[in-house]
């Protein structure tokens, strides 16, 4: 659908996006599995915040970045996972034109505030790892809330500029993305005009938002993976590994994704591929967030057991 504009060019009032590259008798499939997906990510997360919460002995730093993360981790599988399962349902694929640049603005804006939550932890670790005598020095109150609060702020303006400059664009009779959501860069292979500055900006501000708080990561690793190696206690190691290695999991499959989809040239015709990427990143990561760093740590197990054991002799 399209309405016309002052100079009689084709302005698209709403996109159609083709969704996952499947048959449509697996539509039902999908559709049940992408719903557990969302249920677990978002439920998960739930019960992360919700322990953090509850029991005191969680109110350190980590805990506090970790909780913050799972709460980007809800609304990041929010922005697209409810509108992919609806027109699914409902066998539609289009998306308002307010709606598909409203989705890429909160997709940006999240996928940023993980990447430098994830930063953040990595600091976190490698304080605790490298500089145990000075953690709580370090790692104050005042730090941990202002890292978060940055980490909002910057997000929210990168998102808010790539989605001014989106705005800009004409996308004259062109209105089929193959792509289960708004994404930026298949919104910018659809335009018609001339993208350039937007491939700029994402080069320029993806250095500052996506390369650089991956460097501080690969560093901070760098610094414990020395430390550990001088450690000699095997039990020291162990827990260091342990701790740290679901955290790179993590990692690897979030940056490694988003580096890949906006930072690598890709050829017009690699659509399935970062459909599949994008399902990576954006779905499977939020999705084993909780399982990461809750059935590998005891202190998130002993939470849960007094909660439910606080909740059986309650009722």
């Amino acid at each position: 659908m399209s309405c016309m504009n002052k100079d009689n060019q084709s302005r698209v009032s709403e996109f159609l996006l083709l969704g996952l590259p499947i048959q449509l008798e697996d539509q039902g499939m999908y559709y049940a599995l992408f719903l557990v997906l969302y249920l677990t990510t978002v439920l998960g997360n739930l019960l992360i915040i919700l322990l953090i919460r509850l029991d005191s002995r969680l109110h350190t730093p980590m805990y506090f970045f970790l909780s913050h993360l799972a709460l980007a981790d809800i609304s990041f599988s929010s922005v697209t996972i409810p509108k992919m399962l609806t027109n699914m349902l409902t066998q539609s694929q289009s998306i308002s034109y307010a709606g598909c640049i409203s989705q890429s603005y909160f997709f940006a804006l999240f996928a940023d505030i993980d990447s430098f939550l994830l930063t953040s932890m990595a600091y976190d670790r490698y304080v605790a790892i490298c500089h145990p005598l000075h953690y709580f020095t370090i790692m104050s109150q005042r730090l941990c809330f202002l890292l978060v609060t940055v980490s909002w702020v910057l997000s929210i303006a990168n998102a808010l500029l790539h989605t001014v400059l989106l705005s800009f664009l004409s996308f004259a009779g062109a209105n089929t993305l193959h792509h289960f959501f708004c994404d930026l860069s298949a919104l910018l292979k659809l335009s018609s005009s001339d993208t350039t500055i937007n491939q700029v900006v994402i080069l320029i501000v993806g250095t500052v938002i996506i390369i650089l708080p991956f460097l501080c990561i690969l560093v901070s690793y760098g610094r414990i993976g020395a430390t550990i190696l001088r450690t000699s206690s095997i039990r020291g190691i162990r827990k260091a590994l342990s701790t740290c290695g679901s955290h790179l999991c993590v990692v690897s499959l979030y940056y490694g994704g988003i580096i890949g989809i906006y930072l690598l040239p890709s050829s017009s015709n690699s659509n399935q591929k970062d459909i599949i990427i994008s399902v990576l990143y954006s779905v499977v990561t939020p999705m084993v967030n909780p399982f990461i760093y809750s059935l590998r740590n005891q202190d998130m197990k002993r939470a849960l057991k007094n909660l439910l054991s606080r909740g059986i002799f309650s009722a």
